[in-house]
Protein backbone atom coordinates (compact mmCIF):
# COMPACT_ATOMS: atom_id res chain seq x y z
CA UNK A 1 0.00 0.00 0.00
CA UNK A 2 1.41 3.37 -1.04
CA UNK A 3 1.20 5.89 1.80
CA UNK A 4 1.14 9.69 1.88
CA UNK A 5 3.13 10.85 4.91
CA UNK A 6 3.56 14.37 6.29
CA UNK A 7 6.46 15.00 8.66
CA UNK A 8 6.22 18.13 10.81
CA UNK A 9 9.16 19.72 12.63
CA UNK A 10 8.98 23.06 14.45
CA UNK A 11 12.60 23.06 15.64
CA UNK A 12 14.85 25.77 14.22
CA UNK A 13 18.03 24.00 15.35
CA UNK A 14 20.15 21.29 13.83
CA UNK A 15 21.25 18.05 15.42
CA UNK A 16 20.55 14.35 15.62
CA UNK A 17 16.78 14.78 15.76
CA UNK A 18 16.57 16.80 12.58
CA UNK A 19 19.01 14.51 10.80
CA UNK A 20 16.91 11.50 11.75
CA UNK A 21 13.74 13.14 10.41
CA UNK A 22 15.36 13.76 7.01
CA UNK A 23 17.17 10.42 6.87
CA UNK A 24 14.02 8.51 7.72
CA UNK A 25 11.89 10.55 5.31
CA UNK A 26 14.37 9.92 2.49
CA UNK A 27 14.45 6.19 3.22
CA UNK A 28 10.66 5.89 3.31
CA UNK A 29 10.35 7.86 0.05
CA UNK A 30 12.84 5.52 -1.61
CA UNK A 31 10.50 2.66 -0.76
CA UNK A 32 7.84 4.25 -2.99
CA UNK A 33 5.81 6.32 -0.54
CA UNK A 34 4.89 10.00 -0.89
CA UNK A 35 6.70 12.02 1.79
CA UNK A 36 6.54 15.75 2.55
CA UNK A 37 8.15 17.80 5.32
CA UNK A 38 6.45 20.86 6.81
CA UNK A 39 8.77 23.18 8.75
CA UNK A 40 9.37 26.89 9.37
CA UNK A 41 10.97 28.70 6.42
CA UNK A 42 13.83 29.91 8.62
CA UNK A 43 14.62 26.48 10.06
CA UNK A 44 17.79 24.58 9.25
CA UNK A 45 15.87 21.40 8.49
CA UNK A 46 13.88 23.22 5.79
CA UNK A 47 17.11 24.44 4.21
CA UNK A 48 18.71 20.98 4.36
CA UNK A 49 15.74 19.02 3.01
CA UNK A 50 16.70 19.38 -0.70
CA UNK A 51 20.15 17.96 0.03
CA UNK A 52 18.43 14.83 1.35
CA UNK A 53 16.04 14.70 -1.59
CA UNK A 54 13.03 15.37 0.65
CA UNK A 55 10.23 17.67 -0.50
CA UNK A 56 9.58 20.49 1.96
CA UNK A 57 6.84 23.06 2.49
CA UNK A 58 7.34 26.20 4.57
CA UNK A 59 4.71 26.64 7.28
CA UNK A 60 4.75 29.15 10.20
CA UNK A 61 4.84 26.43 12.84
CA UNK A 62 7.88 27.56 14.82
CA UNK A 63 5.57 28.84 17.58
CA UNK A 64 2.20 27.82 18.93
CA UNK A 65 -0.35 30.26 17.61
CA UNK A 66 -3.29 30.96 15.33
CA UNK A 67 -1.19 31.38 12.18
CA UNK A 68 0.51 28.02 12.63
CA UNK A 69 -2.75 26.25 13.42
CA UNK A 70 -4.58 27.70 10.43
CA UNK A 71 -1.71 26.89 8.09
CA UNK A 72 -1.69 23.31 9.34
CA UNK A 73 -5.46 23.00 8.97
CA UNK A 74 -5.26 24.46 5.49
CA UNK A 75 -2.64 21.96 4.42
CA UNK A 76 -4.62 19.01 5.77
CA UNK A 77 -7.71 20.24 3.93
CA UNK A 78 -5.87 20.75 0.64
CA UNK A 79 -3.86 17.57 0.54
CA UNK A 80 -4.88 14.07 1.61
CA UNK A 81 -2.36 12.41 3.93
CA UNK A 82 -2.59 8.96 5.49
CA UNK A 83 -0.29 9.86 8.40
CA UNK A 84 1.13 12.96 10.06
CA UNK A 85 4.36 12.21 11.92
CA UNK A 86 5.21 14.97 14.42
CA UNK A 87 8.61 15.44 16.03
CA UNK A 88 8.73 18.39 18.48
CA UNK A 89 6.33 19.73 21.07
CA UNK A 90 5.06 22.77 19.15
CA UNK A 91 4.34 21.02 15.86
CA UNK A 92 2.79 18.09 17.75
CA UNK A 93 0.28 20.45 19.40
CA UNK A 94 -0.53 22.23 16.15
CA UNK A 95 -0.95 18.99 14.23
CA UNK A 96 -3.07 17.35 16.95
CA UNK A 97 -5.47 20.30 17.18
CA UNK A 98 -5.61 20.58 13.38
CA UNK A 99 -6.38 16.88 13.03
CA UNK A 100 -9.10 17.17 15.65
CA UNK A 101 -10.77 20.02 13.77
CA UNK A 102 -10.86 18.83 10.14
CA UNK A 103 -12.86 16.11 8.46
CA UNK A 104 -11.09 12.97 7.23
CA UNK A 105 -7.99 13.83 9.21
CA UNK A 106 -4.95 11.54 8.86
CA UNK A 107 -3.63 9.30 11.61
CA UNK A 108 -1.21 10.97 14.01
CA UNK A 109 2.15 9.42 14.93
CA UNK A 110 4.25 11.22 17.55
CA UNK A 111 7.99 10.55 17.55
CA UNK A 112 9.78 11.52 20.75
CA UNK A 113 13.53 11.82 20.34
CA UNK A 114 14.78 13.02 23.74
CA UNK A 115 14.65 12.00 27.39
CA UNK A 116 13.50 15.34 28.84
CA UNK A 117 10.54 14.87 31.22
CA UNK A 118 7.09 14.85 29.63
CA UNK A 119 4.87 17.53 31.24
CA UNK A 120 2.42 15.95 33.66
CA UNK A 121 -0.92 17.61 32.96
CA UNK A 122 -4.28 16.91 31.40
CA UNK A 123 -3.46 18.73 28.16
CA UNK A 124 -0.35 16.64 27.55
CA UNK A 125 -2.26 13.43 28.28
CA UNK A 126 -4.85 14.54 25.70
CA UNK A 127 -2.09 15.19 23.18
CA UNK A 128 -0.57 11.73 23.57
CA UNK A 129 -3.99 10.10 23.57
CA UNK A 130 -4.58 11.55 20.09
CA UNK A 131 -1.54 9.78 18.66
CA UNK A 132 -2.25 6.47 16.97
CA UNK A 133 1.26 5.42 17.92
CA UNK A 134 4.11 6.99 19.89
CA UNK A 135 7.60 6.18 18.61
CA UNK A 136 10.69 6.66 20.75
CA UNK A 137 14.33 6.30 19.80
CA UNK A 138 15.13 3.98 22.71
CA UNK A 139 13.43 1.51 25.06
CA UNK A 140 14.16 3.59 28.15
CA UNK A 141 12.47 6.56 26.49
CA UNK A 142 9.50 4.34 25.64
CA UNK A 143 9.07 3.34 29.28
CA UNK A 144 9.40 6.98 30.34
CA UNK A 145 6.61 8.04 27.96
CA UNK A 146 4.34 5.24 29.16
CA UNK A 147 4.91 6.13 32.81
CA UNK A 148 4.61 9.89 32.40
CA UNK A 149 1.64 10.04 30.02
CA UNK A 150 -0.31 6.96 31.06
CA UNK A 151 -0.77 5.68 27.51
CA UNK A 152 -1.19 1.95 26.94
CA UNK A 153 2.11 0.15 26.51
CA UNK A 154 0.99 -1.36 23.19
CA UNK A 155 0.69 2.12 21.68
CA UNK A 156 4.35 3.01 22.25
CA UNK A 157 7.21 1.46 20.31
CA UNK A 158 10.97 1.94 20.36
CA UNK A 159 12.65 2.29 16.95
CA UNK A 160 16.28 3.37 17.27
CA UNK A 161 17.74 5.67 14.65
CA UNK A 162 19.58 3.95 11.81
CA UNK A 163 22.79 5.19 10.20
CA UNK A 164 24.36 4.81 6.77
CA UNK A 165 26.83 1.99 7.27
CA UNK A 166 28.27 2.49 3.78
CA UNK A 167 29.34 6.03 4.72
CA UNK A 168 30.47 5.36 8.29
CA UNK A 169 33.19 2.75 8.14
CA UNK A 170 36.83 2.41 9.25
CA UNK A 171 39.44 4.13 7.12
CA UNK A 172 43.00 5.39 6.89
CA UNK A 173 43.52 7.57 9.96
CA UNK A 174 46.70 9.24 8.72
CA UNK A 175 45.17 10.05 5.33
CA UNK A 176 42.12 11.53 7.04
CA UNK A 177 44.29 13.71 9.27
CA UNK A 178 46.36 14.92 6.33
CA UNK A 179 43.20 15.89 4.41
CA UNK A 180 41.77 17.75 7.43
CA UNK A 181 44.95 19.49 8.47
CA UNK A 182 45.32 17.59 11.75
CA UNK A 183 48.62 16.58 13.33
CA UNK A 184 49.54 13.10 12.14
CA UNK A 185 51.25 11.99 15.34
CA UNK A 186 49.13 13.60 18.09
CA UNK A 187 46.83 11.40 20.21
CA UNK A 188 43.43 12.75 19.18
CA UNK A 189 40.08 12.68 20.98
CA UNK A 190 36.99 13.69 19.02
CA UNK A 191 33.43 14.75 19.74
CA UNK A 192 30.70 15.36 17.15
CA UNK A 193 27.71 17.12 18.70
CA UNK A 194 25.74 20.34 18.65
CA UNK A 195 27.34 22.77 21.11
CA UNK A 196 24.60 22.66 23.71
CA UNK A 197 25.23 22.60 27.44
CA UNK A 198 23.85 19.10 28.05
CA UNK A 199 26.21 17.49 25.53
CA UNK A 200 28.89 17.84 28.21
CA UNK A 201 31.64 19.63 26.28
CA UNK A 202 32.52 21.56 29.46
CA UNK A 203 33.41 18.35 31.29
CA UNK A 204 35.47 17.13 28.36
CA UNK A 205 37.50 20.36 28.29
CA UNK A 206 38.03 20.15 32.05
CA UNK A 207 39.15 16.53 31.71
CA UNK A 208 41.64 17.47 29.00
CA UNK A 209 43.07 20.26 31.15
CA UNK A 210 43.40 17.91 34.14
CA UNK A 211 45.40 15.39 32.07
CA UNK A 212 48.32 17.80 31.78
CA UNK A 213 49.30 16.13 28.52
CA UNK A 214 50.04 18.86 25.99
CA UNK A 215 50.54 16.33 23.20
CA UNK A 216 46.85 15.29 23.29
CA UNK A 217 44.48 17.04 20.87
CA UNK A 218 40.72 17.48 21.11
CA UNK A 219 38.67 18.04 17.94
CA UNK A 220 35.20 19.51 18.46
CA UNK A 221 32.94 19.07 15.41
CA UNK A 222 29.66 20.94 15.51
CA UNK A 223 28.34 24.39 16.28
CA UNK A 224 25.70 25.88 18.51
CA UNK A 225 24.84 28.38 21.23
CA UNK A 226 27.69 27.33 23.55
CA UNK A 227 30.55 27.85 21.12
CA UNK A 228 31.74 31.23 22.41
CA UNK A 229 31.56 30.06 26.03
CA UNK A 230 33.45 26.84 25.25
CA UNK A 231 36.19 28.67 23.37
CA UNK A 232 36.54 31.02 26.33
CA UNK A 233 36.70 28.05 28.72
CA UNK A 234 39.44 26.37 26.68
CA UNK A 235 41.45 29.59 26.81
CA UNK A 236 40.95 30.02 30.56
CA UNK A 237 42.04 26.43 31.17
CA UNK A 238 45.22 26.99 29.16
CA UNK A 239 44.40 24.35 26.54
CA UNK A 240 43.28 26.51 23.59
CA UNK A 241 46.25 25.32 21.54
CA UNK A 242 45.17 21.71 22.06
CA UNK A 243 41.56 22.19 20.94
CA UNK A 244 40.28 22.63 17.40
CA UNK A 245 36.73 23.91 17.02
CA UNK A 246 35.89 22.66 13.53
CA UNK A 247 32.30 23.94 13.37
CA UNK A 248 29.52 22.24 11.45
CA UNK A 249 30.67 19.85 8.74
CA UNK A 250 28.51 18.56 5.86
CA UNK A 251 30.26 15.19 6.10
CA UNK A 252 31.52 14.10 9.51
CA UNK A 253 32.72 10.64 8.43
CA UNK A 254 36.28 11.80 7.55
CA UNK A 255 36.52 13.50 10.93
CA UNK A 256 35.46 10.29 12.67
CA UNK A 257 38.16 8.37 10.84
CA UNK A 258 40.79 10.85 12.03
CA UNK A 259 40.15 10.25 15.75
CA UNK A 260 41.87 7.80 18.08
CA UNK A 261 38.79 7.69 20.27
CA UNK A 262 35.37 9.31 20.46
CA UNK A 263 33.85 10.89 23.56
CA UNK A 264 30.26 11.99 24.20
CA UNK A 265 29.83 13.04 27.87
CA UNK A 266 26.14 14.06 27.70
CA UNK A 267 24.28 14.59 30.95
CA UNK A 268 20.65 15.15 29.84
CA UNK A 269 18.07 15.01 27.05
CA UNK A 270 19.60 12.19 25.02
CA UNK A 271 17.80 9.48 23.14
CA UNK A 272 20.18 7.32 21.12
CA UNK A 273 22.79 9.74 19.72
CA UNK A 274 23.54 9.20 16.04
CA UNK A 275 27.11 10.41 16.39
CA UNK A 276 27.79 7.69 18.93
CA UNK A 277 26.52 5.02 16.54
CA UNK A 278 28.49 6.57 13.69
CA UNK A 279 31.68 6.45 15.76
CA UNK A 280 31.06 2.80 16.60
CA UNK A 281 30.49 2.01 12.92
CA UNK A 282 33.89 3.62 12.22
CA UNK A 283 35.44 1.14 14.72
CA UNK A 284 36.26 3.85 17.24
CA UNK A 285 36.48 3.11 20.96
CA UNK A 286 33.91 5.34 22.67
CA UNK A 287 33.73 6.94 26.11
CA UNK A 288 30.26 8.09 27.08
CA UNK A 289 27.64 8.31 29.85
CA UNK A 290 24.51 6.29 30.77
CA UNK A 291 22.09 9.06 29.79
CA UNK A 292 18.85 8.49 27.88
CA UNK A 293 19.15 5.22 26.00
CA UNK A 294 22.91 5.33 25.47
CA UNK A 295 23.54 2.21 27.52
CA UNK A 296 21.16 0.33 25.22
CA UNK A 297 23.77 0.59 22.45
CA UNK A 298 27.04 0.75 24.42
CA UNK A 299 27.97 -2.06 26.80
CA UNK A 300 30.51 -0.90 29.37
CA UNK A 301 33.81 -2.72 28.97
CA UNK A 302 32.64 -4.54 25.84
CA UNK A 303 31.80 -2.04 23.11
CA UNK A 304 32.87 1.12 24.92
CA UNK A 305 33.46 2.75 28.28
CA UNK A 306 30.63 4.30 30.30
CA UNK A 307 31.40 6.86 33.01
CA UNK A 308 29.07 8.77 35.35
CA UNK A 309 27.63 11.97 33.90
CA UNK A 310 29.14 15.33 34.98
CA UNK A 311 32.34 13.65 36.18
CA UNK A 312 35.38 15.20 34.51
CA UNK A 313 37.80 13.26 36.73
CA UNK A 314 36.50 9.89 35.54
CA UNK A 315 36.58 11.18 31.99
CA UNK A 316 40.21 12.16 32.49
CA UNK A 317 41.19 8.75 33.82
CA UNK A 318 39.34 6.68 31.20
CA UNK A 319 40.42 8.79 28.22
CA UNK A 320 44.04 8.86 29.37
CA UNK A 321 44.07 5.11 29.99
CA UNK A 322 42.66 4.40 26.53
CA UNK A 323 45.13 6.70 24.82
CA UNK A 324 47.92 4.73 26.51
CA UNK A 325 46.52 1.31 25.54
CA UNK A 326 46.35 0.83 21.79
CA UNK A 327 45.47 -2.87 22.09
CA UNK A 328 42.42 -2.08 24.21
CA UNK A 329 41.36 0.67 21.80
CA UNK A 330 41.53 -1.80 18.92
CA UNK A 331 39.52 -4.42 20.82
CA UNK A 332 36.77 -2.00 21.87
CA UNK A 333 36.65 -0.50 18.38
CA UNK A 334 36.33 -3.90 16.69
CA UNK A 335 33.50 -4.92 18.99
CA UNK A 336 31.77 -1.56 18.49
CA UNK A 337 32.03 -2.00 14.72
CA UNK A 338 30.46 -5.45 14.88
CA UNK A 339 27.63 -4.16 17.08
CA UNK A 340 26.95 -1.29 14.68
CA UNK A 341 26.67 -3.60 11.69
CA UNK A 342 24.38 -5.96 13.55
CA UNK A 343 21.98 -3.33 14.89
CA UNK A 344 22.34 0.18 13.51
CA UNK A 345 21.61 0.04 9.76
CA UNK A 346 19.14 2.49 8.22
CA UNK A 347 17.22 -0.25 6.49
CA UNK A 348 15.80 -1.68 9.70
CA UNK A 349 14.68 1.75 10.93
CA UNK A 350 12.92 2.53 7.64
CA UNK A 351 11.25 -0.88 7.49
CA UNK A 352 9.91 -0.58 11.03
CA UNK A 353 8.68 3.00 10.54
CA UNK A 354 6.78 1.99 7.41
CA UNK A 355 5.11 -0.75 9.46
CA UNK A 356 4.11 1.84 12.06
CA UNK A 357 2.73 4.21 9.43
CA UNK A 358 0.81 1.46 7.63
CA UNK A 359 -0.66 0.13 10.87
CA UNK A 360 -1.67 3.61 12.08
CA UNK A 361 -3.31 4.46 8.75
CA UNK A 362 -5.12 1.13 8.61
CA UNK A 363 -6.51 1.38 12.14
CA UNK A 364 -7.43 5.03 11.65
CA UNK A 365 -9.21 4.33 8.37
Amino acid sequence: MKLAILHTESSLGWGGQEIRVLTEARGVAREGHDVLLAAPAQSRIFAEAPRYGVGALALPIGRKGFAGLMSMRGLLKRRPFDVVNTHSSTDSWLAAVACASVERAPALVRTRHISAPVPSNRATRWLYSKAARVVTTGERLRMQVIEETGIEARRAISIPTGIDLSAFRPGDRLAARAALGLASDAPTVGIVATLRSWKGHTYLLQALAAMRRPEVRLVVVGDGPQREALEALAASLGIAAQVRFAGNQPDVAPWMRSFDLFCLPSYANEGVPQALMQAMACALPVVTTPVGSIDEIVTDGETGVIVPARNDMRLRVEISNLLDDEARRRTLGARAHSEAHARFGQGLMVERMIEVFAGAADRHG
